[in-house]
């Protein structure tokens, strides 16, 4: 006999729609799984999508944005790359060595090498003026020609110049001639003075006759004298009026080359002092035997500087020359326009030819450059 009722086959069957076991498959349900499977990959689509076009347009937000997701997951950027997770404290820690008990942050090591630019000068270069006024009448150098010392460069006349000189010979003269006639007097004065002493001793000769030639030979020594003064007064006047005649002729102060030469027959040329104050120099003269270069190089580089590192040079108008420059000094003070620190360079075997003004490049190895600490080098 059937014991199950009509409500007992109701809660089997639904038992049966509750059960765990795989639920029989319909057209239905196949098209809702293969909805689920593709939602994510289109999402994921989509997202990749936004994430190039961000990257593309805004770099800078791009990479604000992985910041941000790198700290969220908990991944520094290096860790990321590798596949590895590091917490994010530990990769913003600096870089930190423990010694001696205590924490020394660990300073930057040194570039390789330290480039500049730089112009050859010739540290030992004058421009050349005139002390006096007169006109150019005879230039007796060329540019570029190497003079020796003392030897004549410009040669110039003036005629105030030249009168004074023989006004101050003539009063020499006359000085010369006052003081032979002068010594004539004396010589008289004192034969005088002879006979009356030798008179007055056979009493044939007042003592007032005698005092009075005294006194005459006195005054006759005195004029001798005057006249010996003005003569030496006259030879000093004619010293002073041969100095300006001398310093007509312009001379080399030392052995070089004319590098620059601005003398022309016929100019009338200022005294040193308004020409140096209205820059009209003769001509320029450099030592070309000894050359140095001033380069510059950033001013960040100074800590790595010193006097004694050794390096390269090579300059433009010899590109395929390049030649060993030492370190002399480092200028003072920095350049607050450009940034940079001037180094005075000492040349070693520079190529034949080079002149002042050259422009040239300079390469200097940072090779056993210690750290502040001492314990770096590179």
């Amino acid at each position: 006999m059937n014991t199950f009722t009509e409500h007992d086959r109701k809660l089997a069957a639904a038992l049966t729609s509750l059960s765990l076991g795989p639920a029989p498959d319909t057209v239905e349900t196949q098209k809702k799984d293969l909805r689920l499977l593709i939602l994510p990959v289109w999402l994921s689509a989509l997202a990749a999508l936004v994430v190039a076009a961000v990257a593309f347009y805004s770099p800078e937000a791009y990479r604000g944005f992985e910041d941000r997701l790198l700290a969220t997951t908990g991944l520094t950027g290096s860790a990321a790359d590798n596949g590895v997770v590091a917490p994010v404290e530990q990769a913003s820690l600096p870089q930190v060595e423990k010694q001696a008990g205590k924490s020394a942050v660990r300073p930057p090591l040194p570039a390789g090498e330290i480039t500049g630019s730089g112009t050859v000068i010739a540290p030992r270069a004058t421009m050349v003026f005139s002390k006096y006024e007169g006109r150019i009448t005879n230039i007796a150098i060329e540019l570029g020609e190497f003079v020796e010392p003392g030897q004549p460069l410009v040669i110039l006349d003036d005629a105030g110049a030249r009168f004074a000189l023989e006004r101050a010979r003539a009063a020499k003269v006359a000085a010369g001639l006052l003081l032979t006639a002068r010594t004539i007097d004396l010589d008289q004065a004192r034969s005088a003075l002879g006979r009356i002493a030798t008179l007055a001793a056979r009493d044939a000769a007042s003592k007032q006759q005698l005092e009075e030639a005294r006194r005459t030979a006195e005054r006759v020594e005195n004029a001798v004298a005057q006249a010996r003064q003005e003569l030496a007064t006259a030879e000093l006047a004619i010293r002073i009026a041969e100095e300006p005649v001398r310093e007509l002729t312009v001379r080399a102060p030392f052995a070089g080359t004319v590098t620059r030469l601005d003398a022309h027959i016929g100019d009338t040329v200022l005294a040193r002092v308004d020409s140096v104050r209205e820059s009209q120099s003769l001509l320029t003269i450099a030592d070309t035997t000894n050359m140095v270069i001033d380069a510059d190089v950033a001013e960040t580089s100074i800590a790595s500087l010193r006097p004694g590192l050794h390096g390269e040079a090579v300059l433009d108008g010899f590109p395929d020359q390049p030649f060993a420059v030492e370190i002399l000094r480092l200028a003072p003070i920095a350049s607050i326009e450009k940034g940079t620190i001037t180094l005075r360079l000492s040349l070693s075997d520079p190529p034949e030819g080079i002149r002042p003004n050259m422009a040239a490049r300079v390469r200097i190895p940072l090779i056993d450059t210690l750290s502040k600490t001492g314990d770096i080098k590179q």
